[in-house]
């Protein structure tokens, strides 16, 4: 059983929510929690055994807790995603192999993307992939379509793979904080496009990767993982872009688990992660 806390900070949280737990005989495992002081905000991730049904143990905890907790008790254990592409594989192709080794921690429902490049590669896999036909000038349409196909699979997230379109504030506000994105630096340098370009000008030593949920502010949302690794002044921006998609790869991949393994709790434009 897995269960999720976040609510204003007081005294006695964590006794209070024990001896809840303590009274329906749940045997703690794990507790990770973290207050924030400035924000005055407490949250924590309990994973307790249970050797019997527990019937309402959420409406239990909200009567110890301040007026103001969010509580969940085991959240859906296996998501769903649609992934959403553009030409780029490295990333797709780790998402569809931890699927198909059912490691991923959710089902793949299908592929999207604008172009047929990475269309047999899903077919591979048996997972449906959809071209949208729409061109780069006809945003209402295109993302009309995206959101037609998107709500035919109902996914719990919709991941960024390298989906190198920018979706407007209207389309995200559908989906708060349900679309991931990988981006290709270490956040926030170098937001938008050709960040790798942008490094090499600044001759920095260091590339990275950031995961982190979409806003309508772009590459601006909350951070949920990031990587680095060491460049030196030999290095080109091919070299860069080579070696950050390795890094780009890792850090979706621990991203994603972490969301889907329900480890990540967002609050403003920040996150609290228990890895």
């Amino acid at each position: 059983m897995i269960i999720l806390i976040q609510c204003r900070d007081q005294v006695g949280l964590v006794a209070a929510i024990s001896g809840v737990l303590a009274a329906e005989q749940l045997n703690i495992v794990s507790l990770r929690e973290h207050v924030d002081k400035q924000a005055n905000l407490f949250f924590m991730r309990v994973v307790a055994e249970q050797e019997r049904e527990v019937e309402g143990l959420e409406q239990q905890l909200l009567r110890v807790l301040p007026s103001d907790a969010v509580v969940k008790v085991n959240p859906q254990p296996e998501k769903k995603i649609v992934v959403l592409v553009t030409k780029e594989y490295h990333c797709l192709a780790d998402i569809l192999i931890r699927d198909y080794f059912q490691s991923l921690g959710a089902q793949v429902q299908a592929v999207i993307g604008h172009y047929d490049t990475l269309e047999d590669i899903c077919r591979r896999f048996d997972i449906p992939y959809h071209k949208i036909e729409a061109p780069s000038s006809a945003r209402v349409l295109f993302e009309q379509q995206l959101e037609d196909l998107v709500e035919q699979y109902a996914p719990d997230y919709i991941v960024l793979a390298k989906f190198m379109r920018i979706l407007s504030p209207e389309f995200v506000a559908k989906y708060p904080m349900r679309i991931i994105n990988i981006h290709h630096s270490f956040l926030p340098a170098f937001a938008g496009a050709h960040p790798y370009k942008q490094a090499f000008e600044r001759g920095v030593k260091l590339i990275g990767a950031t995961a982190h949920f979409v806003t309508d502010q772009l590459d601006e949302g909350p951070i949920v993982s990031q990587q680095i690794i060491p460049v030196n002044h030999s290095a080109t921006t091919a070299d860069m872009v080579k070696a950050g998609k390795e890094i780009e790869t890792a850090v979706l991949a621990r991203g994603l688990r972490l969301v889907l393994e329900d480890r990540v709790f967002v609050y403003g434009n920040k996150t609290v992660v228990f890895d």
